[in-house]
């Protein structure tokens, strides 16, 4: 008989399993659509986040700097805005026997859209001069980026040039080339090598400046050219909250870097949606950014609304999820493939159930906040094709309610802004099956026709039925009343979705705040509504969790299914102050600077649902985006709750 220790040590060792990156530690400097990821010494390679992405292909996997004669001790790393890192370093191996550390090496790195430049810099306060070479070694990758997403990146074959003190690299359409002047420039195994001869004087300094240049003609979006339209400081300046004034500074730097164009309309911008996965064009998270953002910004709002009007949909197309009418989900250069998950989305993606009313809903905003006439005229016709998706394709079964499913069977799963496959769950922990009618669609729907009526009557050329469109709205909102509130030991409230036989999915969650100031809840269901978020089992201190901890399925850690999203906390704070509940939005608000505090101001895509009573800062999700177009736009919303 063979023994069973021999039989385990014969099998082949399972390969590990892919996990996505982790991205709390890393640090990142970012112009749209450019974005460096490092460790805290600069040096890029050691996580699996780490790299030098431009667009949707990261170029470079590994950079690395070092000191012939001396290790380098990274002690300092000092974020300026979200374009500039300075990291401090001793160089300990040149430096005098005294205690004091007198040689030091800053590392200044600046990003641009399509180039990353650094400074090198020495300095010595010894009496005797140090003679030292310092190399830069780049390793060249051209993996894509949902597959450093997905944990499995395959890095292409690369073509180099080198000439003089530069060299050229080509991975297919991409390429990058390394500028280092004074430097003796090389290749070794695969890698680039640039080397620097340096004479340090006593007391004295010696710089070198390096830069890459990015390309791919591939690339579906440009930076944006345009100066931002608010004064950072100024802004900052107006919050009656010290904690605010430093999250606004942080969070309009970030949204700054985070503008990008189409290259066909350069100067209609738009809110990419996020670092490090999302930079690009998405329907709903443009959207709510530019919303949230609109007391600030009503210039980008407008352009986001004619990007998007541009891309509306015109035709049915099952293998995009494109219905006339429909606003997309998102754009890309080319299908996005997601290893392990049986996801394959085309680059142009309409699977997206809100991007729609929440169009018409923006536009609406952004004409009452003074968008000139004559560019609110021009979106009429997409306007009315958004309103007659909204009422025809919008319900995919005929029950009247806004839903979706994935007819693709490799598209998303849910297509609501909770879109992993487990977000839509009974309070038992059982998923919803689809078609599902997201609780919080059927508000936006409601707002939308009655928006949308508002500006016909405005616009239009009279011949518009404007009438039918109220009435709509009307029925919905009678039918949301008897279909949607359920009861549940923790109490009254309306159901996160009806699920395909159009039974109320009972969870209580974050998705209901999204119905404040719709209209489609009268004001003393806001009240309720309101309550039920401010309770113990929904609030974490630290802003309002996706799923009550009275769920199965609730955990903290779970990406829609207990974590807090501050910009779904501040679209409940953006309802609150629409619905009349002043008071209620400053205490959400007052939780929110909480977790900008504890983040440092950047406050990334979401974190830990863990209540602040076991925690005085709050945990991070550690694979959460930072910074995230919405994330900082709240800091705009939280500034209007607290200057009212």
């Amino acid at each position: 008989m063979t023994h069973p220790i021999t039989d385990i040590d014969n099998r082949a060792e399972a390969p590990p399993r892919p996990l996505q990156p982790l991205l709390s530690d890393a640090i990142i400097a970012l112009r749209a659509p450019t974005q460096v990821w490092s460790g805290r010494g600069g040096d890029i390679g050691d996580a699996a986040i780490d790299g030098v992405y431009h667009g949707d292909v990261r170029h470079l996997r590994a950079l690395a700097l070092t000191c012939e004669g001396s290790t380098i001790e990274w002690i300092s790393v000092a974020p300026d805005g979200p374009s500039r890192v300075v990291f401090g370093g001793l160089l300990r191996g040149l430096d005098d026997p005294a205690p004091d550390p007198k040689v030091r090496i800053l590392r200044e790195r600046r990003v641009h859209a399509g180039r990353l430049t650094e400074t090198w810099t020495l300095r010595s306060q010894i009496a005797e001069a140090r003679v030292t070479d310092l190399e830069l070694r780049l390793t060249p990758d051209f993996a894509l980026l949902h597959e450093v997403k997905s944990g499995v990146d395959r890095p292409r074959e690369t073509r180099v040039e080198v000439a003089d003190a530069a060299a050229t690299v080509t991975g297919g359409s991409p390429s990058f080339t390394l500028s280092a002047p004074g430097a003796r420039v090389g290749q070794d195994d695969g890698e680039i090598v640039a080397t620097w001869h340096l004479d340090l004087e006593p007391r004295g300094s010696a710089s070198v400046e390096w830069s890459i240049e990015l390309a791919d003609p591939a690339l579906v979006v440009q930076a944006a050219t345009s100066a931002p339209p608010w004064n950072a400081a100024s802004v900052a300046a107006s919050a009656p909250d010290p904690r605010l004034a430093r999250w606004l500074e942080t969070a309009l730097g970030d949204l700054d870097a985070l503008r990008l164009a189409l290259p066909g309309a350069p100067d209609d911008e738009f809110y990419a949606a996020g670092a490090p996965w999302f930079f690009t064009l998405f329907g709903r998270d443009s959207i709510w950014a530019a919303r949230l953002a609109l007391p600030l910004d009503v210039r980008l709002a407008a352009s986001t609304l004619r990007v998007l009007a541009r891309l509306q949909g015109e035709h049915d197309d099952p293998a995009t999820a494109q219905e006339p009418g429909k606003i997309l989900h998102e754009l890309r250069g080319s299908a996005l493939e997601i290893p392990g998950e049986g996801i394959v989305l085309p680059p142009l993606y309409y699977g997206s159930v809100d991007s729609t009313p929440l169009w018409i809903c923006l536009l609406a905003d952004a004409w009452r906040a003074g968008m000139p006439q004559h560019e609110v005229r021009d979106l009429l016709p997409a306007l009315r094709g958004a309103l007659t998706w909204l009422r025809e394709s919008g319900d995919s079964d005929g029950d009247g309610f806004l839903d979706y499913i994935d007819r693709l069977g490799t598209g998303l799963a849910n297509q609501g802004w909770k879109d992993s496959g487990d977000s839509i769950q009974w309070r038992d922990g059982r998923l919803a099956e689809g078609p599902i009618a997201l609780c919080e669609v059927q508000g936006y729907a409601y707002e939308a026709a009655l928006a949308g009526a508002d500006l016909l009557d405005a616009f239009g050329d009279g011949t518009d039925d404007t009438a039918a469109l109220r009435a709509w709205a009307a029925d919905l909102k009678a039918r949301f009343a008897e279909a949607y509130w359920v009861e549940t030991p923790e109490g009254r409230y309306p159901a996160i979705a009806l699920d395909h036989a159009k039974h109320p999915v009972d969870t209580l969650t974050s998705n209901i705040g999204h119905l404040l100031g719709t209209g489609i809840l009268d004001a003393d269901d806001e009240r309720r509504v309101a309550d039920l978020l401010l309770g113990p089992s929904v609030s974490s201190g630290f802003g309002i969790r996706t799923m009550s901890t009275g769920a199965a399925g609730y955990w903290p850690l779970s990406y829609h299914g207990g974590s807090v999203w501050v910009h779904d906390t501040a679209i409940a704070v953006h309802g609150m102050l629409r619905a009349g509940l002043g008071d209620q939005a400053r205490t959400v608000v007052d939780g929110l600077l909480d977790a900008a505090e504890g983040f440092a101001y950047r406050v990334p895509e979401l974190h830990s649902g863990d209540p602040s009573t076991e925690t005085t800062v709050p945990t991070p999700y550690p694979a959460a985006c930072r910074p995230q177009a919405w994330s900082a736009a709240a800091a705009v919303t939280c500034l209007q709750a607290l200057k009212r």
